[in-house]
């Protein structure tokens, strides 16, 4: 990643305030029947998201009252600083309100070099993810790193389901691929990639908001990101983000895209 390296207390501020925006989600799930409205994309929205939403907004209000906020549940606040925090109160919302654990609140600061910050926090779990560019990526505050696969046979991938693959063709490649394709996905698919225990994770169809922490968080644990044809990812462009641990990341990505691997011509 370009840019300066982020100040480590900006981190370990963002890790504060995610901890306790997920900790808040705490109160409603697995509690039973979980009330939700329906938003005008279809998806389902928690009085959990919004009250971890409004914790984080206030809270880096008072801390950093120039920044901007961009997040899922509410209008965006401009900014004067040249720094926006990016919110996602509940990565998984479904899930949450099923009562599976496989849900995170995820919190990231973008500034102008580009990103500089991720947290993924998973509160059911007792597990935390946090990066600052140029400094590493910790899990529950110990370094981790993404693991070294040698090629896609046998390597684990993850996605959040298969039902909303725009590309079907490409959904088939990626099955018949030799990956061990597993859904274990939203945010704990790249909790899983950065802390070594998985090797991908393929998101078709994101918002900023839904991967913010993972272009802070995945190269600074040695992996790559991109699209599916290997190019930067942007956001509000129906691209799909690919996230690997590198050594399989082009052969990956000539799965998703369809397309031959560039090998190097060999002199001899």
């Amino acid at each position: 990643m370009t840019g300066p390296e982020t100040d480590e207390g900006l981190v370990e501020m963002a890790v504060e305030l995610a901890t306790g925006a997920g900790a808040l989600t705490r109160k409603w799930f697995d509690r039973g029947t979980v009330e939700f409205d329906t938003k005008a994309d279809g998806s389902p929205v928690t009085e959990a998201d919004k009250a971890a939403e409004r914790y984080l907004r206030e809270q880096i209000a008072l801390a950093f009252p120039t920044d901007g906020i961009v997040g899922e549940e509410e209008d965006d606040r401009e900014g004067t600083s040249g720094r926006t925090w990016i919110i996602d109160p509940i990565d998984g919302t479904k899930s949450f309100m099923n009562g599976v654990p496989l849900y995170g609140t995820l919190l990231a600061v973008v500034d102008e070099h580009g990103p500089a910050v991720g947290v993924i926090v998973m509160p059911a779990l007792d597990e935390v993810v946090a990066a600052g560019r140029g400094l590493g990526c910790t899990y529950n505050g110990r370094e981790t790193s993404v693991r070294a696969p040698e090629s896609l046979e046998g390597s684990y991938a993850n996605t959040s389901g298969f039902d909303y693959w725009p590309d079907k063709d490409m959904r088939h490649r990626f099955l018949e691929s030799g990956l061990v394709v597993r859904t274990w996905g939203d945010a704990y698919g790249y909790v899983l990639l950065a802390t070594g225990r998985s090797d991908a994770m393929v998101d078709p169809l994101v918002n900023l908001w839904d991967v913010a922490p993972m272009q802070v968080i995945i190269p600074e644990a040695g992996g790559r990101i991109t699209d599916e044809f290997g190019q930067p990812w942007v956001p509000n462009q129906e691209r799909s983000f690919v996230a690997t641990a590198g050594t399989i990341h082009d052969e990956l990505v000539a799965v998703l895209s369809d397309t031959p691997i560039d090998v190097p011509a060999d002199d001899d």
